[in-house]
């Protein structure tokens, strides 16, 4: 059974920190692109960030220089490190393993973790 489980989200006031943790299990962890995704109060889900299992990273221009996305093969655990938070990154933020198969791709997501930024 694959299982994304985040944590570490709250309420934070604006230009505060947070990191996010995605634990996954049931699957072979350098072998995906993680990412993390959110989705704010009636708008679309948006990429925030990716990470290869080189190392290569990805941000939207929204949240680059701001957030850091890392990942830990040991404790097959991604983290989303939020830094100078708006109260526009008041989001739940997914977690996801994405990886493209020759026979078939696997998508799994992780049920969410609510990051809400006060002004």
């Amino acid at each position: 059974q694959v299982q994304l489980v985040e944590s570490g989200g709250g309420l934070v006031q604006a230009g505060g920190s947070l990191r996010l943790s995605c634990a996954a299990s049931g699957i072979i962890f350098s072998a995906y692109t993680m990412g993390w995704y959110r989705r704010a109060p009636g708008k679309q889900r948006e990429l925030v960030a990716t990470i290869s299992s080189g190392g290569s990273t990805h941000y939207a221009d929204s949240v680059k220089g701001r957030f850091a996305i890392s990942g830990d093969n040991a404790k097959k655990t991604v983290y989303l490190q939020l830094n100078s938070l708006k109260p526009e990154d008041t989001a739940v933020y997914y977690c996801n393993a994405f990886h493209r198969g020759n026979a078939y791709d696997s998508n799994y997501w992780g049920q969410g973790t609510q990051v809400t930024v006060s002004s």
